[in-house]
């Protein structure tokens, strides 16, 4: 029987949906990727929780490492206390590195299973940073919290080292010191303002060919430290660019969720393989978690077309997801999880379920749908019929 709605429209109309009634595909199991995946993973909130939720953070632990799990039995990676998990945008360092705690302890249990965690200085509030080296003491102790748990570093692009750098030189500076330090090679992360407001002219210049050439820099200058690095612009012929002058073995992980099928996919530039394609590191591989498994292991048997016949249709959904105000993303990562059953409710950390309008949310999962991604169609439907009676909808 099929299943059907009344929905808004952009332009302020209700009409009736009727759901497409595709199965979503299931990854086959057992394949092994012939790419990296990491799956920027997102925090499930306590709402039952007698907290002011705009200022204090509040987990439901359990919900929150349980999805972690879902994603490593898909085999994707998780890279943990990211901004996907609200990192700086609701939770604090304290509540962050519960989370990475809980999520290494966590991986243990599950052979194979990549966690990379996320090294940044938010524990410093932007306006107490005087210099570079608040800058450098803020990431050592985060480093070092890390390290001491057995973790993996990505090492994020740093606020306070925004608004105290003078030039390209404090970058090499920092990064340098940082990287000299890691116990093992860290992921890189280069997030473009259209993610944070506060991060732009990253790399000491707001030309991002110039702030490219610093990256690259300190990457050639310590290449045995540095597994790749993820960047997040939006932009995939500067990403292209950019992993071509990559130093072999250095990978380059695409955070680029409006161009990440055919970056993946890659086009087989160069001598060394890691110039020619892109692994991921991806927010919207929380959302599309099942696809991404099954893509990639296509991938991974030389079934390109397949690839792209399973990841192409997810890819307006993502643009969606991403559109701007970027950094309000989470909020369709959220919403997807509770559609699709992997949460009991739509409530996020710091209130944010409520930064996008349920005109937005209507057409995310008509998107969701042409995208074959409802894994639960009766309770997507049920779901949303909830929230569109909130919304005054009957």
């Amino acid at each position: 029987m099929a299943l059907t709605l009344k929905l808004p429209t952009s332009a302020g109309k209700i009409e009736s949906y009727t759901l497409r009634g595709t199965a979503p595909v299931k990854p086959a199991k057992g394949v092994k990727f012939n790419r990296i995946a990491y799956s920027a993973a997102h925090v499930v909130a306590d709402p039952l929780a007698a907290i002011d939720p705009w200022l204090q953070s509040a987990v439901d632990w359990d919900a929150t490492i349980g999805y972690r799990q879902h994603l490593w039995s898909l085999g994707l990676g998780v890279a943990e206390a990211m901004d996907t998990a609200q990192r700086g945008m609701g939770m604090d360092w304290p509540t962050s590195l519960e989370l990475i705690r809980r999520s290494v302890d966590a991986a243990r249990d599950v052979p194979g299973a990549l966690v990379a965690s996320g090294c940044g200085t938010d524990q410093l509030a932007v306006e107490d940073a005087k210099s570079t080296a608040d800058v450098i003491r803020a990431y050592e102790e985060q480093m070092a919290a890390i390290e001491k748990l057995g973790g993996r570093l990505i090492v994020m692009a740093s606020r306070a080292l925004a608004r105290v750098a003078k030039s390209p030189a404090d970058y090499e500076k920092v990064y340098g010191r940082i990287l000299s330090q890691a116990k093992q090679p860290v992921i890189l992360h280069w997030l473009g303002d259209m993610f944070d407001p506060a991060l732009a002219g990253y790399w000491g210049t707001p030309d991002v060919d110039a702030a490219m050439d610093t990256a690259l820099g300190i990457i050639g200058a310590h290449a045995s430290k540095v597994d790749g690095i993820k960047i997040s612009l939006l932009d995939k012929d500067k990403e292209i660019a950019m992993r071509r002058r990559l130093p072999a073995g250095v990978r380059m992980y695409t955070g680029d969720d409006f161009n990440y099928a055919e970056l993946i996919a890659g086009d087989g530039y160069g001598t060394s393989p890691n110039q020619g394609r892109s692994d991921a590191l991806l927010g919207i591989f929380d959302a599309i978690a099942p696809a991404a498994s099954a893509a990639l292991g296509e991938l991974a048997q030389g079934n390109l077309e397949r690839f792209h016949a399973i990841l192409g249709p997810t890819v307006p959904l993502s643009r969606h997801i991403f559109a701007a105000p970027t950094r309000f993303y989470k909020t369709g990562v959220v919403f997807m999880a509770w559609l699709n059953g992997h949460q009991k409710h739509f409530t996020m950390v710091g209130g944010q379920q409520s930064t996008r309008s349920f005109p937005h949310l209507a057409e995310l999962f008509r998107l969701a749908d042409a995208a074959n991604l409802l894994e639960q169609p009766e309770l997507a439907v049920q779901r949303m019929k909830t929230l569109a009676a909130v919304h005054g909808i009957a």
